[in-house]
Parts: C-alpha cells; sequence; structure tokens
C-alpha cells in the first residue's frame, strides 16, 4: 500500500502541472485598440486638467 502512495504523487503532480498549464495557456480577451486609445485619452485630458484651489 504504501508503493501505491509513492506512485500516486507523482500522478498527482502531473495532473496538477497539466491543469495549471492549461489556464496559464489559456487565450484571454484584448481589450481592443479603440478601448485602450479612448482610456488612454481620457488619461491625458486627466493629467493636463489644471484645478482651481489651494496649490500644495
Amino acid at each position: 500500500m504504501a508503493a501505491l502512495a509513492w506512485l500516486l504523487i507523482p500522478v498527482i503532480g502531473a495532473v496538477a502541472a497539466t491543469v495549471w498549464a492549461g489556464w496559464a495557456g489559456r487565450t484571454r480577451r484584448t481589450a481592443g485598440d479603440v478601448h485602450s486609445l479612448a482610456g488612454y485619452e481620457r488619461f491625458r485630458e486627466a493629467m493636463t486638467k489644471t484645478h482651481s484651489g489651494s496649490d500644495a
């Protein structure tokens, strides 16, 4: 029985490695250029905006 337990350890490790590799290699959806450029434009506008109030 102990030999069977020692043989199961590599099998479980191989299954875990296969699951992790499948998860790490999945295809991810991209945001798209239009969405990214619009976000960058909002960021630029926010950074160039002057605020009234006290100067720090």
